[in-house]
């Protein structure tokens, strides 16, 4: 059997899978990607509505994420790039922290922020320089503390975690405490440190787009959902069963195989809702962070503040809420919209639409930033990809992706002596 015979299918056309079939076609496959939803992306995905570009949850690339820049072309993304820094709304008044290192006109702003003391903003640049030396596998390799005991550790006062450091990391690591492994902190800080944090011009969902557009002896097959993988054989929704010799699963496992059902993935969840404007209230392309912990608001954005390839008539506000302290829709957006107003000062507004995102990102112990392809293995035909495997980043998803096409590799060429 030569390579363009052998049957491989690969199950999820998330960013995972979709590294998967790269990395096949490379070594001179044809892989199958079988996609349960009408389109390619997993969890990165952008809808247009009214004109405007809607993502399925605030996201943004890294752009100093490895993987990314191994497998993605910046250039024909057109990435819109974020300021380095944050709005932290304190009594409706603007406090400006950033990163004058990377952008001079955040200097004064910061100094005179009010955010930190003086000895907070020397930790910053302690913790830049410390990062900035440490490699990704000393970070991965590392003890493992939460990351609010790191930050008081390393000396940083409790005001300055509370008004800036878990507001701005609550959004990306999607709870309100600071549990979140240090690891993740610091592969975190130093990817902000080393790059920008950008969305491409026509939403995020352009990067698995661009993914899939580079495939070009892969097959895909959307509305194909898989409701099982035993042995050599998958099942498909419609009764069907497909013989293949090698199955990577870049989708939520446990729901596929029998011997692991009752191992499922932990997720974390947050809301997403969008809201047209009439006017910004930051005239700058930052984060507006909300430091109060009774607030349902943790963070907010002007997606209008960066170009985009669809445009509505007015300007358009994305709202993330981690913990929705199970209000209903309705009352759940209508507490935004009185946050809103009290907190930011915001009082023209427009409901978009609400996106809730259940598996937004996993809950993983022990996090790793690389594993070897034997590891993906769970039996000689059957693969694991997904950033479950690793830690929540899209630098993950496309590592993991990458290792499980080479855990096929490597199984097809000793099969074949």
């Amino acid at each position: 059997m030569n390579k363009k015979e052998a049957k491989i299918y690969i199950i999820g056309a998330g960013v995972s899978g979709l590294i998967a079939a790269r990395v096949l076609e490379d070594n001179g496959f044809s892989p199958t990607i079988l996609e349960a939803s009408e389109r390619v992306g997993g969890r990165v995905k952008t809808d247009i509505v009214d004109g405007y570009q809607l993502d399925h949850g605030f996201q943004v690339l890294l752009t100093a994420y490895p993987a990314a820049k191994k497998y993605l072309d910046f250039g024909t993304l057109d990435l819109q790039s974020l300021l380095p820094g944050a709005t932290i709304f304190k009594k409706q008044h603007q406090k400006i922290i950033g990163d004058p290192l990377k952008d001079i006109s955040l200097l004064f702003s910061t100094l005179f922020s009010g955010i930190g003391n003086l000895s907070d903003k020397l930790k910053v640049l302690k913790l830049n320089n410390k990062l900035k030396k440490k490699s990704l596998l000393d970070i991965f390799s590392d003890k493992e503390q939460t990351t609010r005991t790191y930050l008081l550790d390393f000396g940083f006062s409790p005001k300055m975690i509370d008004d800036f450091f878990n507001p701005f990391f609550s959004g990306i690591f999607l709870e309100t405490k600071l549990e979140t492994s240090s690891r993740m902190f610091e592969f975190v800080y130093k990817m902000f440190g080393e790059g920008s944090a950008a969305i491409p011009k026509e939403g995020m969902e352009a990067i698995p787009k661009q993914l899939r557009q580079k495939l070009k002896q892969t097959s895909i097959k959307i509305n194909t959902k898989v409701t099982s993988v035993g042995g050599q054989q998958i099942t498909l929704a419609d009764g069907t069963k497909l013989e293949s010799h090698y199955t990577i699963v870049a989708a939520e496992v446990s729901n596929l195989v029998k011997s692991l059902k009752n191992n499922p993935t932990d997720w974390k969840s947050c809301r997403s809702l969008y809201f047209e404007t009439d006017s910004k209230i930051i005239d700058k392309r930052l984060l507006g962070l909300i430091p109060k912990k009774e607030a349902l608001i943790n963070n907010i954005f002007y997606n209008t503040s960066l170009e985009a390839a669809s445009k509505g008539k007015k300007d358009l506000l994305s709202v993330t809420v981690i913990d929705d302290k199970r209000l209903s829709s309705q009352q759940l957006i209508e507490q935004v919209k009185t946050e809103l107003k009290d907190y930011c000062g915001i009082d023209t507004i427009r409901m978009l639409k609400q996106y809730v995102i259940p598996m937004a990102l996993p809950q993983i112990e022990g996090l790793k930033y690389e594993m070897l392809p034997l590891e993906t293995c769970l039996n000689t035909r059957l693969f694991l990809a997904g950033d479950t495997l690793l830690n929540g980043s899209l630098n993950a998803a496309m590592i993991s992706g990458e290792t499980a096409a080479l855990g096929v590799v490597e199984s097809w060429s000793n099969n074949i002596r």
